[in-house]
């Protein structure tokens, strides 16, 4: 289902970790800044987002919204094709996952969310031996 991934962070805007052999490890501190930025979401719909030099479409955006923390897009260019894009915070980073052409976005954001709960429960479960 996932053809590509990445961490980051936006303090400072860095890409953490990538897919070696994806596109994602492409991604610019600019870009990564946009991505994130807390005010004036609404423009996110308005100009779109680049990632790592491809335009995409923002069609969801609850990145901020407390319980679901996702945020759905889809590229819209030669080299990627049409695909399907999800971003989920986790704690102070976020997981980046890039879907396979075809990979409907919904099913992707699903898949997200539940990597982001392992990523969480590995956390808290290494805290908890401290």
């Amino acid at each position: 289902m996932c053809c590509d991934a990445a961490i980051i962070t936006n303090s400072p805007p860095w890409l953490l970790a990538s897919y070696p052999e994806g596109n994602l490890f492409q991604l610019t501190q600019e870009e990564i800044q946009i991505l994130l930025v807390k005010e004036e979401r609404e423009k996110l719909f308005l100009r779109g987002i680049t990632l790592a030099g491809t335009k995409c479409l923002l069609t969801r955006d609850n990145l901020y919204t407390e319980g679901n923390n996702t945020m759905d897009l889809h590229t819209k260019g030669q080299s990627w094709g049409n695909q399907a894009v999800t971003v989920v915070q986790i704690e102070s980073v976020y997981l980046v996952v890039m879907g396979h052409q075809g990979t409907e976005g919904g099913s992707l954001n699903l898949k997200a969310f539940k990597m982001a709960g392992y990523i969480r429960e590995a956390i808290h479960q290494l805290l908890a031996h401290f």
